[in-house]
């Protein structure tokens, strides 16, 4: 048999195994895509179950396709029976692909479409009539329209149909071939026919499409090629053939392979085929290329982390302009103040004005590290080796006033290098002492200290992984204190124990930071003996 290019029709493929019409009915009807065949005078002779739910009514028995159907330019304007994508391959006995129109489903709403459309040799390669194919692109049309402000989710396909039509009173010679060449003709989906043990048994255009294969070179091998080592080495295939074998249908979404090593999101089902007497006969496997859909996904999860993240970083821009630069300008206005009334003694005047440029200098320190901060656009970006020691010296400078004021003694031992964030170390252990300071009794007296963290103690603190090493730093008090029972609750965004001033967000704050950095916080207290802080952190 020749087609209208006079081709034969095994250069398209080799025949089918024999089967039933029914068989390829069946798998026209496993495709999500519309599907339907006119015969020379235009009437609809076939629709698969996804037409039916496109146009959303079955037509008559025999009726007119453009009697059915509305169809329109892709302008707007109406479109001529004559002048239609259906009868163009009737009277040019040539295919009609990826033109694009709009249609109108009974119910008034409109689509916009992607019609392919084939001619069809009955066995003498005379043409019958045509098939069609419609793709929905209407959803398309919106994400271009909308593609300069974000990337729009695609839609998800609808799930893929197993219910079969009756069988067919035509010819089974003729019906065989007609469903043949169908599935033959289909691009956008790779249809496969596989034996009991996964073995192709025959190749459509859209196989050879996807996957890179032409039929000489596929045919009799497994499937199992298609998939990744590390899926074959799982005995995915096999997993997926024995599911269909028991439940009548597998579907699964992952990485495939092409021909030439490359990778592509495969969305596929399986299902099982059988004969008249109900015994497996094989299986029907549908694969649809949905690559550019997972990137879609994956980049607008990659955005939601990246907004995530920047949100973070606005709730830290914020209680550092609020709280961490609160301390050097308080010491350059006090030194100001004093500098004015002892602006005659030069050498008290020279000691305050080094005052004052120590706490600018301090103040532009903390803004470059805010700007340093905003630049980067990864959390693993800010991290690097930060040493403790220099943390607390730079914090004692901040607090300078404060401790002199209250007469702070702060007793600091030798502290570890950490791995971290050296803004958000810097604001978590500012805080702490702060606390302390805040919450002093008489002769206030802070102690800082660190050991190791031995492998086998880490199970104690929920979180932490066991391959990394930790140091524990311990902050002590001889503050006020407060009953243990509040210890988790000082950790809670704005709540306070007292009526001292403050916004309570500080604690809350450090326990943010300590789980931004893999680590724990624990506090214990009571009332008139101090509190101590205890804060496991991986070191550099």
């Amino acid at each position: 048999m020749e087609n209208a290019d006079n081709i034969p029709v095994s250069s398209f493929a080799a025949p089918l195994p024999h089967l039933h019409p029914a068989t390829y009915i069946f798998l026209l009807e496993a495709i999500p895509t519309p599907v339907y065949t006119c015969d020379m005078e235009g009437r609809i002779t076939f629709f698969n179950t996804a037409a039916k739910k496109f146009w959303g009514v079955a037509p008559g028995e025999g009726v007119l396709w453009y009697e059915f159907l509305k169809i329109y330019s892709a302008d707007g304007s109406p479109l001529m029976a004559v002048n239609s994508p259906v009868s163009e391959p009737l009277h040019e006995n040539s295919p009609v692909k990826h033109k694009e129109f709009i249609t109108e489903r009974h119910d008034g709403v409109r689509y916009d479409i992607k019609l392919e459309t084939q001619p069809i040799h009955d066995g003498s390669g005379i043409i019958a009539g045509t098939i069609n194919i419609v793709t929905d692109i209407t959803d398309k049309k919106l994400e271009d329209a909308l593609q300069n402000e974000e990337e729009n989710r695609y839609r998800s396909l609808s799930q893929l149909l197993e219910k079969m039509v009756t069988e067919r009173t035509l010819h089974l010679k003729k019906s065989e071939e007609r469903y043949h060449k169908m599935i033959e003709e289909v691009q956008d989906y790779a249809i496969i026919l596989l034996d009991h043990d996964g073995y192709i048994l025959n190749w459509n255009l859209g196989a050879q499409k996807i996957k890179g294969y032409t039929e000489e070179e596929i045919i009799g091998e497994n499937f199992r090629l298609f998939y990744q080592k590390h899926d074959q080495e799982d005995k995915l295939p096999e997993k997926l053939i024995t599911l269909a074998l028991t439940t009548g249908r597998a579907t699964h979404e992952g990485w495939r392979v092409r021909k030439n090593g490359s990778t592509f999101w495969g969305s596929v089902v399986i299902t099982a085929l059988h004969d008249d007497e109900n015994n497996i006969i094989g299986f029907s496997k549908v694969t649809r290329d949905l690559t550019e859909k997972k990137l879609a996904d994956d980049r607008m999860q990659n955005y939601a982390l990246e907004i995530e993240f920047r949100n973070k970083q606005l709730e830290e821009y914020a209680y550092i302009a609020s709280h961490d630069l609160q301390e050097p300008l308080r010491k350059i206005q006090i030194f100001a103040e004093l500098l004015e009334s002892n602006i005659s003694n030069e050498e008290v005047a020279k000691k305050q004005l080094e005052k004052i440029n120590s706490a600018a200098k301090r103040m532009s320190n903390l803004i470059k590290d805010v700007l340093k901060y905003s630049q980067l656009s990864r959390a693993d970006e800010l991290f690097e080796n930060v040493p403790l020691n220099t943390i607390i010296a730079t914090i004692k400078e901040d607090f300078e006033l404060l401790i002199e004021q209250k007469q702070v003694v702060i007793v600091q031992k030798e502290l570890p290098v950490l791995k971290g964030i050296p803004i958000q170390l810097h604001q978590l252990f500012a805080n702490l002492v702060n606390n302390a300071i805040k919450f002093s009794s008489d002769n206030p007296v802070i102690e800082i200290f660190s050991e190791n963290i031995r492998t086998d103690e880490i199970s104690k603190y929920p979180g932490l992984n066991d391959s990394h090493d930790y140091a524990k730093i311990t902050v002590r008090d001889n503050g006020v204190g407060f009953e243990q029972q509040y210890g988790e609750q000082v950790f809670r965004m704005f709540k306070r124990l007292t009526d001292n001033s403050g916004t309570g967000i500080g604690l809350a704050l450090c326990k943010k930071i300590v789980e931004n950095h893999s680590g724990h916080i624990s506090v214990v207290s009571e009332p008139g003996k101090g509190t101590e802080f205890t804060i496991v952190l991986p070191v550099g």
